[in-house]
């Protein structure tokens, strides 16, 4: 699904950031950008045009559906639920899920 919130783009710029230790000031440089530019959208404050938002991915080194899309939460929750019980499961039982699956997936191609 797609992100369209400006704020919820910032938030995951500022998460991605941290993780790999650079600062705006770092970031801002290698997108090509003010740092007050790159802390304004890293806010939400500002509607970004898609050229700048490449520019930031890059300079993350992420690509851009990392920020504008999101998963649907209940599917997120319907797969971990589904792991919890392939979990479960006996190493046979694990083993025929995962082939019923792999003939269902080849099957819908």
């Amino acid at each position: 699904m797609l992100i369209f919130d400006f704020r919820a783009i910032g938030n995951k710029l500022l998460a991605i950031r941290k993780r790999s230790g650079m600062t705006q000031s770092e970031v801002a440089e290698a997108a090509g950008l003010s740092d007050r530019t790159y802390a304004d959208i890293e806010r939400g404050d500002v509607n970004t045009r898609i050229e700048t938002i490449l520019k930031i991915c890059d300079a993350l080194q992420i690509t851009p559906d990392v920020i504008l899309t999101e998963e649907n939460p209940s599917f997120a929750v319907k797969q971990n639920e589904l792991l919890k019980q392939l979990d479960e499961c006996t190493e046979k039982q694990k083993e025929t899920a995962l082939e019923l699956l792999s003939v269902y997936l080849k099957s819908i191609k």
